[in-house]
């Protein structure tokens, strides 16, 4: 847990990389160190500190290097400067100020709640946590609104509660923790990959096996920073199983189960073999022929081992009414 004006170092892998970092304030990182190994030699440095540093934006990276604020083995670099193995990055980054998360009455749909856990159906549109931009009308100002401030604060004042999160046009069950102990128990399941996490998604195409498995590899983009991708060399493993529900006429309707839980592991994964989900103009279509608000994706089932108790629970969250209406049209359709 990191306090104001404390000092936290941390050793973090990505991939085959392992580099460190040092964080001096509560929710910002005002310094950071880094090592880069023989993966990036050779890489520009401004693309190696937005690969690391994926929350800033690279104009943002490349001013603070402009400005001299990053000292490559203790000297500044510009940013084309080319890293070699072993090089020692460091940054200081000007100390951001977040605005206060207020608590906001903003009705849930709870699906289970004890004192412990809060498990809730997010609905479409709806950012899990406040970000750049998205200040308020997020699910963590709505569940400080109901649970009266009493949530975990491992992940910081802008995540109280949150474990894990789903995208913004993702629907479906969501966990959020009361308190550290049940934080700390939920997040070592996940670490284990043993939380029952399964999804309905529509996917474009008709998929002609049964079910099956992608096992591949997904990190940052290597071009396109806001993406993920898969099979990229520096990608951690990822591992999702589908199942065919309904097949229709240009479409499959899928229940996917996570066995790795991936940054949009689902929506990679399904473009990868060839049927990005629908509504996903990011990783499939660009043209979304249904005028759809994203992804057609769906967090239907969570389960887990309660924190408390020790039992197993698990909850389902209903499809929403536009998915509910979307197979329905598909059904519809003449030959389905």
């Amino acid at each position: 847990l990191i306090t104001a004006g404390g000092v936290f170092h941390a050793a973090v892998n990505t991939g085959d990389t392992a580099f460190h970092f040092f964080n001096s304030h509560e929710t910002f990182m005002s310094q950071i160190s880094l090592q880069a190994d023989e993966t990036y030699m050779d890489e520009r440095l401004d693309k190696f500190l937005s690969a690391m540093l994926p929350d800033q934006s690279r104009s943002y990276l490349q001013k603070i290097i402009k400005d001299g604020n990053v000292l490559v083995n203790g000297e500044p670099k510009k940013s084309s400067y080319r890293l070699e193995d072993g090089d020692e990055v460091t940054a200081d980054l000007p100390e951001l100020k977040s605005p206060d998360i207020e608590p906001e009455n903003i009705p849930l749909d709870i699906l289970y709640e004890d004192d412990s856990i809060l498990m809730v159906n997010k609905p479409k549109g709806m950012v899990v946590h406040p970000s750049a931009g998205h200040y308020t009308g997020t699910l963590v100002n709505a569940v400080l609104w109901h649970c009266q401030g009493q949530l975990s604060g491992i992940n910081g004042v802008s995540r109280p509660g949150i474990v894990h999160r789903i995208d913004k046009d993702t629907t479906g069950v969501l966990v959020v923790c009361k308190n550290d102990a049940a934080h700390n128990a939920v997040a070592a399941q996940l670490k284990e990959h043993s939380i029952t996490r399964k999804y309905r998604a529509i996917v474009h195409g008709v998929i002609k096996e049964d079910e099956g498995t992608v096992d591949a590899p997904i990190g940052r983009h290597p071009t396109e920073r806001k993406k993920m991708a898969s099979g990229v060399k520096n990608g951690k493993r990822a591992v999702t199983h589908y199942r065919v529900l309904e097949r229709f006429q240009g479409y499959t309707y899928v229940e996917c189960q996570l066995e790795t839980g991936r940054t949009h592991q689902i929506r990679v994964h399904m473009a990868s073999i060839h049927h990005p989900l629908l509504g996903d103009t990011v990783y499939g279509p660009a043209k979304d022929s249904h005028h759809l608000e994203g992804q057609t994706l769906h967090a239907m089932v969570l389960g887990l081992i309660h924190p408390v108790t020790g039992q197993y629970l698990e909850v389902e969250a209903p499809l929403p009414e536009y998915f509910e209406n979307l197979l329905k049209k598909f059904r519809a359709m003449p030959g389905n």
